[in-house]
């Protein structure tokens, strides 16, 4: 399994913005190594981020997005002391979920 995201999320004037940094190898299938072989395609294809347990972001991404990629995103609600979960699967079905707690 991958090393934990790395989660902060802030609440001023009732939106919340929430930054995540994921660690994960992002190999678009495209490159190869120093013999020449293809490195075979390992990326992040699905993620969601909820807050009490609505969805308020779901994105899909591909091979094209870089190495332990880096996403902020704001939305509407969410409190000081409430959870955000973010949850991603890579193309070979390992997954992950983090939570924060909003400042």
């Amino acid at each position: 399994m991958a090393d934990p995201m790395r989660i902060r999320a802030n609440n001023k004037d009732g939106v919340t913005e929430v930054r995540v940094l994921m660690s994960h190898p992002m190999e678009s299938g495209a490159r190869k190594d120093a013999s020449g072989a293809t490195v075979p395609a390992h990326y992040i294809k699905d993620l969601e981020a909820t807050h009490a347990g609505k969805p308020v972001l779901q994105a899909m991404f591909s091979g094209a997005v870089s190495q332990n990629p880096f996403l902020s995103f704001k939305f509407k609600g969410g409190a000081k002391g409430e959870k955000v979960t973010v949850k991603w699967v890579d193309n070979k079905g390992d997954s992950r979920t983090d939570e924060a707690t909003i400042a």
